[in-house]
C-alpha cells in the first residue's frame, strides 16, 4: 500500500490523479463569505501533493493534462455551436476587438517590467504564459528557445536548462492567473451591482425572433386583412409569427394556410418579444384572454409537448414536415437548450428538440409517432461525431501556419483545433442530417470530467519546483505575474462596459475566452448560472489561442536579438 501512494506506475498515477480531484472537489462545496473557487481547488490541492513528493509519472500525466483538455473544450464546442455564429454576427466583432486589445496589454505590460526589472526576457515570457494561463504558448516559447539556441550552438543541455527556467516561471504565475480572472468577475459583479436576471432578459431581447417565443392574443380589425389566406399575410409579412388558432362566433377551429379571415375573428399566435408592436399594427388590438379560454370552447382541440427522438429528422425544417396540411397539427413553439424558439417553417429541427404543438387528439398522436417522442431514445448519445471530431480536431490543430521572420511554425495546438471543429459539427452538423445530440447532464458530465483531469495534471506537475522556484527569487514572479494579470484584465472590462456596452457575461466570455482560461469560466458557468458564457468563449477562444502562441514565440526571437 505504501508503494501504491508514493511509488510510480499506471495505477500509482491514476490513484493520485483521483484523490486529488476527490479532495479538491470536496473542498470547493465549501464558501467563504459567500464565495468558492469550485473545482479549482483541484489545482492547489496537486500543487500540495506534487512538492511533499505525492507524484505521477510525467508521460501518463502528460497524456491525462491533454486529453483533459480537449474533452473540455470539445464539450464546449458542442454545446455552443447551434448559437455561435449568431453570436458571432451581432456581437463577435465587438468582442475580438476588446480580445486583441487584451493580448496587447499583456505584451506591453511583460516588456514594461523587463525593461524596468532587468529581468531576462525569456524568463518573462514563462510568466506571462502563466499569468495568462496559456500552455499551448509556453510549449511554443519553449519549442523556439530551444531550436534557436541549438542553431546558435549552444548546445541541447543549455536549451533545456532554459526551457525548465520557463516552466518554472509558468508554474509560480499559473495560480495567480487562475484566480486573477475569478478575481476580477467578482469584483466587476460587486462594484456594478449586476443584476444576473435583467442580463439574461437583455440577451433574450438582442436575440430577437430566432431566439424567444411570446404568446399572443388578437383581434383582427385591420380591414387590409378581410378575406386574404392566412398563407398571404404569412408571405406579407415574412413569416414573422405562427397563427395556431381562430375564433369565430364563439367556436375555435385550427388554422391552415387556406383559412380566411374575417372582420372579429379573434387569432392564438405566437411571435417574438421584439415583434409584438408590429403584430399588434398588423391585425388590431390585442385582446385580454388566455389560454385556457381557447381549450375550453372546444375540448377536441389539445396542446402537446413531444420530443424529436428521431436522428433522421435532424435538419430538416418544419416546412418540409407539413405537419398543418397533413396531421391538421399547428407548432408554435420549438424549446431547445432552455430557449423558447419561434416555429417559422424556415426553422430547421434537431434530436431533443421539445416542441409545441395544438390539434385533434388523433392527430397529435400521429405527429408524436412522426417525431419519435421517445425518452429512452436520448439516454444514448451519438459517439461517433464525438470521437471523429476529436481526430478532425487535433490534426487542425497541429496544421502549420508560417509567419515571416519567425523560424518555428505557429499551430493553435490541442485546444484550439478540438474547439473550433466542434463549434463546427455543433453548428453544421445537423443541417448536414448529422447527430450531435447529447443531453445537457451527458454533456456536463464530459465537461467536467475533462476540466478536473486537466487541473489536477497541471497542479501535480507544477508542484515539484513551485517553493523552491519561489526561495531562489522567483517571489518577484508572483508580483510580475499580478501585474501581467490584473492590468489587461481590468482595463479591459471597463471598456467593454463604458465604451462597447457589452453585458456581464460576454464580458465574462471576453475575460476567461482571452484569457483561455477554463478553470475561469468553468466557475463562471457555476457561480452566475448561465451556459451563454461559454458561447461568448467560444467567440473569442480561437483568436486568443493564436495571438497568444504567435506573441511567445516573437517575444523570444526579440530576447536572442
Amino acid at each position: 500500500m505504501v508503494e501504491l501512494f508514493t511509488g510510480s506506475g499506471i495505477a500509482h498515477t491514476i490513484l493520485l490523479i483521483s484523490l486529488t480531484i476527490g479532495i479538491g472537489l470536496f473542498l470547493g462545496k465549501y464558501k467563504i463569505k459567500g464565495i468558492s473557487i469550485g473545482g479549482t481547488w483541484i489545482l492547489f490541492v496537486g500543487i500540495i501533493f506534487s512538492h511533499f513528493g505525492l507524484r505521477a509519472d510525467p508521460g501518463p500525466l502528460a497524456f491525462v493534462k491533454d486529453f483533459g483538455l480537449i474533452l473540455f473544450v470539445y464539450s464546449i464546442g458542442l454545446q455552443v455551436g447551434p448559437g455561435f455564429f449568431q453570436s458571432f454576427k451581432k456581437d463577435g466583432l465587438a468582442m475580438n476587438l476588446m480580445s486583441v486589445m487584451m493580448v496587447l496589454l499583456a505584451v506591453i505590460t511583460t516588456y514594461i517590467i523587463h525593461l524596468v526589472s532587468g529581468e531576462d526576457l525569456q524568463t518573462m515570457v514563462g510568466v506571462m504564459s502563466g499569468a495568462v494561463t496559456n500552455t499551448p504558448g509556453l510549449g511554443a516559447a519553449q519549442q523556439t528557445i530551444q531550436d534557436v539556441m541549438v542553431s546558435e550552438g549552444a548546445g541541447v543541455e543549455a536549451a533545456a536548462d532554459a526551457s525548465a527556467e520557463l516552466t518554472s516561471a509558468y508554474a509560480v504565475a499559473y495560480p495567480i492567473g487562475v484566480l486573477g480572472v475569478i478575481a476580477v468577475l467578482i469584483l466587476f459583479k460587486s462594484l456594478f451591482h449586476i443584476d444576473l436576471d435583467k442580463e439574461q432578459e437583455k440577451i433574450l431581447s438582442q436575440m430577437g425572433v430566432k431566439e424567444s417565443a411570446r404568446r399572443m392574443h388578437c383581434e383582427v380589425t385591420n380591414p387590409g386583412l378581410f378575406g386574404k389566406k392566412v398563407s398571404e399575410v404569412l408571405d406579407m409579412y415574412e413569416n414573422k409569427f405562427v397563427i395556431s388558432r381562430i375564433m369565430r362566433d364563439g367556436k375555435e377551429s385550427i388554422v391552415d394556410t387556406d383559412t380566411v379571415l374575417e372582420e372579429g375573428d379573434k387569432i392564438l399566435l405566437v411571435t417574438s418579444p421584439s415583434n409584438v408592436d408590429n403584430i399588434r399594427m398588423i391585425f388590431g388590438k390585442e385582446v385580454p384572454m388566455h389560454l385556457e379560454d381557447w381549450i375550453k370552447t372546444d375540448n377536441q382541440l389539445m396542446t402537446k409537448k413531444m420530443t424529436v427522438t428521431k436522428a433522421e429528422l435532424t435538419g430538416k425544417t418544419l416546412y418540409k414536415l407539413r405537419l398543418r396540411t397533413i396531421y391538421g397539427v399547428t407548432v408554435t413553439r420549438v424549446h431547445r437548450a432552455g430557449t423558447d424558439l419561434v416555429a417559422v417553417p424556415s426553422l430547421s429541427l434537431q434530436m431533443g428538440d421539445d416542441i409545441i404543438a395544438v390539434g385533434p387528439e388523433k392527430g397529435l398522436k400521429q405527429v408524436a409517432e412522426l417525431v419519435g417522442n421517445s425518452s429512452s431514445a436520448l439516454a444514448h448519445p451519438s459517439l461517433i461525431p464525438i470521437f471523429l471530431g476529436i481526430v478532425l480536431g487535433i490534426i487542425v490543430g497541429m496544421i502549420p501556419f508560417k509567419f515571416p521572420g519567425i523560424p518555428q511554425p505557429v499551430r493553435i495546438g490541442l485546444a484550439g483545433g478540438p474547439l473550433i471543429v466542434a463549434i463546427l459539427i455543433g453548428h453544421f452538423g445537423p443541417k448536414i442530417y448529422i447527430n450531435t445530440y447529447t443531453t445537457p447532464s451527458a454533456n456536463m458530465m464530459l465537461r467536467e470530467i475533462g476540466i478536473d483531469l486537466f487541473l489536477a495534471a497541471v497542479g501535480l506537475g507544477a508542484g515539484e519546483n513551485f517553493v523552491s522556484a519561489l526561495t531562489n527569487g522567483g517571489f518577484m514572479w508572483i508580483l510580475y505575474g499580478a501585474l501581467i494579470t490584473f492590468i489587461p484584465l481590468i482595463i479591459t472590462a471597463l471598456v467593454s462596459h463604458y465604451a462597447l456596452k457589452l453585458n456581464f457575461f460576454q464580458i465574462c466570455g471576453v475575460l476567461t475566452g482571452t484569457s483561455t482560461n477554463p478553470p475561469a469560466l468553468s466557475f463562471a458557468q457555476g457561480a452566475y448560472g448561465s451556459d451563454y458564457t461559454s458561447v461568448y468563449y467560444a467567440t473569442v477562444y480561437p483568436l486568443s489561442m493564436f495571438l497568444r502562441v504567435l506573441v511567445a514565440q516573437i517575444l523570444v526571437l526579440i530576447a536572442f536579438a
